[in-house]
Formats: C-alpha cells, sequence, structure tokens
C-alpha cells in the first residue's frame, strides 16, 4: 500500500471515532506500519500483516480509548505486545507520559526502534512481568490510566492492572464481543482490588462488523499490599 491509500483510508476511518490527523501523524502511522511489516518478518509480532487490518484493527482500535484520556494523565499500557494501544496514544496524544511494560525483551527492542524512528518523546519501554512490576514502588499505584488489549480475560486483567493504577485513577479493559459472563466472573476480582465497574461503551469499528467493548473502572480503594500475586498465578488461580 503507498502512502496516499494508506493516508486516505487512515484519515477517514479516524474521522469516523472523532479524531483528526495531521501530516505528521499519518507519516508517523505510516513508518509505524513499515517497521512493525519488516520486524514482524524477524520476530512474532502480530498476525495481523495487510496494511487495511493494521490500520483498522491496529491503529484506529487503539485510538478509541484516546477520548477518555485527558492530557495530564500518566499512562501505562500493560502486556504491549507491539505497541498497542500505547504507541498509537503517544502519536495522536503527544502530552501524555506513557510507559509500555511487557515481558518479551525481543518486543522491547522492537518498540525501542519504533520510539526512536517515529521521534517519539516521553514514553519509556520497561522489561518485565506484570505481576513483577506492580510489586514495584516505582510504578504501584502509580499511574492515572492502565490499560491493557486483549491479553487475558478479565479477571487476571484487574490483577495485573488495578495495582498499577493510583486512587482516582482509571483502569481501562479494551474487549472484543461477547463479554457478558467475563464481566460477571470478573465483578468480585474488581471489587477486591480496589476497583469499581463506571461504564461499559460498545460500539463497531468503523465500516467493519467488528464489536468492541471498552470497560472503565474507577480505582476507589488501595489495593491490598498481597495482589498482585506471584508471577504465574493469576493466570492459574483467578480471583473468584
Amino acid at each position: 500500500m503507498d502512502i496516499q491509500e494508506f493516508k486516505s483510508l487512515l484519515i477517514e476511518s479516524a474521522k469516523k471515532i472523532d479524531i483528526i490527523l495531521s501530516d505528521e501523524q499519518v507519516n508517523k502511522f505510516y513508518k509505524y506500519m513499515s517497521l512493525l511489516i519488516e520486524w514482524n518478518e524477524k520476530i512474532n509480532l502480530t498476525a495481523i500483516t495487510e496494511p487495511k487490518d493494521i490500520i483498522l484493527k491496529h491503529f484506529i482500535d487503539s485510538m478509541t480509548i484516546s477520548k477518555y484520556i485527558k492530557d495530564s494523565d500518566r499512562i501505562i499500557d500493560v502486556g504491549t505486545g507491539a505497541g498497542f494501544p500505547g504507541i498509537p496514544i503517544k502519536i495522536i496524544k503527544e502530552e501524555n507520559e506513557i510507559v509500555l511494560l511487557d515481558s518479551l525483551n525481543k518486543r522491547i527492542s522492537f518498540l525501542n526502534e519504533v520510539i526512536k524512528e517515529l521521534g517519539l518523546n516521553n514514553i519509556n519501554c520497561i522489561h518485565s512481568r506484570a505481576e513483577e512490576a506492580g510489586r514495584n514502588k516505582n510504578f504501584r499505584e502509580k499511574f492515572d490510566i492502565s490499560t491493557s488489549r486483549a491479553v487475558a480475560n478479565m479477571s487476571v486483567l484487574s490483577e495485573y492492572l488495578i495495582p498499577f493504577t493510583k486512587m482516582g485513577g482509571k483502569v481501562i479493559f479494551m474487549k472484543g464481543s461477547e463479554i457478558e459472563q467475563e464481566l460477571e466472573d470478573s465483578k468480585n476480582a474488581i471489587k477486591l482490588l480496589g476497583g469499581k465497574i463506571n461504564k461499559i461503551d460498545n460500539f463497531y469499528l468503523p465500516n467493519s462488523d467488528m464489536q468492541r467493548n471498552i470497560i472503565l473502572i474507577d480505582k476507589i480503594e488501595k489495593t491490598n499490599s498481597k495482589y498482585p500475586r506471584k508471577p504465574g498465578t493469576p493466570t492459574k488461580e483467578p480471583i473468584k
């Protein structure tokens, strides 16, 4: 896909979620896509490799949470993988400080390359498991927003994300369709960890039948010091 076709499709799709992109931002997204495709031949970053799909399923999908982010918010993207949603958010909201957390060093190398090539500032990559970083005093309850995209079910995600979120902050879960049972199963974990469900935003990605759900959790109490549990435990034994 040449840059003109890319530009047209990205700009039109972004407009449909009320985001107006500058030429500079579009160029950054194009460079990001090129790096993603190039690096994906060396390390497994994404199964989505068609430019049209990258635009919609990665870039636009990531941008859908931007309306819940204030310019002053400090954000952590947990299990960021190839940088979603953190890097698209950084491209369109330059003011925000963002931390990208991932447990695989190969992905961190890719993310650092993207940050350098795109000239992004005030964004850092951390190589760590969520359970370990969530106990680190430099990260625990230090973020206005913690988010993650389709990393695990919501009970597990709650134990990953809520400990990073400061009192009065927000957790943003990004999920696909059919979340009713998952939501029901996670209610106790959310409450136990100090969260409260605020809002569920259900919508379709532009020009598609792809349903998405954004679940907003308010952090209303400090998280008990025994959470998160040791690495691997949240996945093996989710809070019931």
